[in-house]
């Protein structure tokens, strides 16, 4: 018997999320099946993060236990022929018995896209965030720079009682601006003074672990923030209350991304 880590990317959009579910197709639920008909022995997969509906990931991290005779690493490619186009394994390998993807520090790396322009774009509406309103992408960064450290973010999760630790670490949170002429077009020559200037926004966040829906909790305050609905300052006084009602929205799911987690001992 021997234990296999898998580094799992996925197009969230037509999965009700990682977790296997009874209403719907899951990606787990993909991976037990088809690792299941290839190495000809039930398989279930453990996870790292149970991403939601709707959630992408370019390297969620999943491991399980086989005693077939296949090397780890050729798992990869294997099952990568067997699964939709919407899953696929970047990498397979042997790992301890004793490794779980869950309890173990680490440090994860979520993008959340946020397009902001006029109109809407097609190209990125299955991976960001349409968003016309005004934006201050700067007030944005002074308000992400306070969420920074180590806080009890009970004002930034959706409640779960059973969860009684929540304190995290967010060792980043950067909010990154990449303009586009075109998101904002000039109808007339009049208008060219007043032009904004839109593009896409990626806040990048990197942790020790997040809370459910506190990424997403956390990009729909610096929205608040951005719309000037809230100041950057306040972001502190969010944090003390510990009152998820003070905090923005939940931002919807499909902007959000998992793009890698980093175990320490193996760095």
């Amino acid at each position: 018997m021997k234990r296999v880590k898998l580094i799992v990317a996925y197009d969230g959009t037509n999965y009700c999320g990682w977790q296997v579910q009874p209403n719907g197709v899951s990606v787990s639920s993909m991976l037990n099946q088809h690792l299941s008909e290839l190495l000809g022995e039930k398989i279930y997969v453990l996870g790292a993060s149970r991403t939601d509906a709707g959630v992408h990931a370019r390297g969620n991290v999943a491991v399980f236990d086989t005693s077939a005779r296949m090397p780890a690493e050729r798992i990869s490619y294997a099952l990568n022929t067997r699964l939709p186009a919407d899953i696929r394994i970047q990498d397979s390998c042997e790992v301890a018995p004793d490794f779980h993807p869950r309890f173990r520090k680490t440090r994860k790396t979520y993008e959340y896209k946020i397009c902001y322009r006029r109109f809407p774009d097609p190209i990125n509406r299955l991976y960001s965030l349409f968003y016309h309103w005004d934006l201050d992408v700067e007030k944005m960064r002074q308000a992400a720079s306070y969420l920074v450290g180590t806080h009890d973010f009970t004002s930034f999760c959706t409640n779960k009682p059973e969860i009684k630790n929540r304190v995290r670490t967010i060792y980043s949170l950067d909010v990154l601006f990449e303009p586009d002429p075109t998101a904002f077009p000039v109808e007339t020559p009049r208008d060219c003074c007043a032009v904004k200037t839109g593009g896409m926004i990626t806040v990048r966040i990197c942790g020790n672990g997040f809370l459910y829906n506190m990424v997403r909790i956390i990009v729909g305050t610096l929205l608040e923030v951005g719309g000037g609905r809230l100041a950057p300052d306040e972001i502190p006084k969010i944090l003390e209350a510990k009152d998820r009602s003070l905090a923005g929205d939940t931002a919807q799911a499909h902007g959000l991304t998992l793009m890698n987690i980093e175990y320490e001992e193996e760095n």
